[in-house]
C-alpha cells in the first residue's frame, strides 16, 4: 500500500492590521479597497470616475462643484504636508 503525500495549495494570508479590516468592514470603501488589493489598475478606473463627476458636476452647478471637492481635500493635503516633512 502507498502512502500519498498531501500537498495543500493554499496559502496562508497575513493577518490583516485592524485598520485594514475596519476598512474592509467599511460598506462602499471596502469594497473599492477589495478591488485594489487584487487588481491595482482599478486606481485608473476609480480614478477616471472622480474625475468625471466633478466635470459633470462643473457642468451642473458651475464654479461650486469645483470649489467643494478642493475644500474637502485641504485636511488631506495638510496631512500630507506634515508627513513629509516629519524626520
Amino acid at each position: 500500500m502507498k502512502q500519498e503525500s498531501q500537498m495543500s495549495l493554499t496559502i496562508e494570508a497575513p493577518a490583516q492590521s485592524l485598520a485594514s479590516r475596519i476598512l474592509h468592514a467599511t460598506p462602499v470603501l471596502g469594497h473599492i479597497a477589495r478591488d485594489i488589493s487584487r487588481d491595482i489598475s482599478t486606481v485608473y478606473y476609480l480614478l477616471t470616475i472622480i474625475v468625471t463627476l466633478i466635470v459633470l458636476g462643473v457642468k451642473t452647478w458651475g464654479l461650486a462643484a469645483l470649489v467643494l471637492p478642493a475644500v474637502a481635500f485641504v485636511p488631506v493635503m495638510f496631512l500630507l504636508l506634515i508627513w513629509i516633512t516629519l524626520p
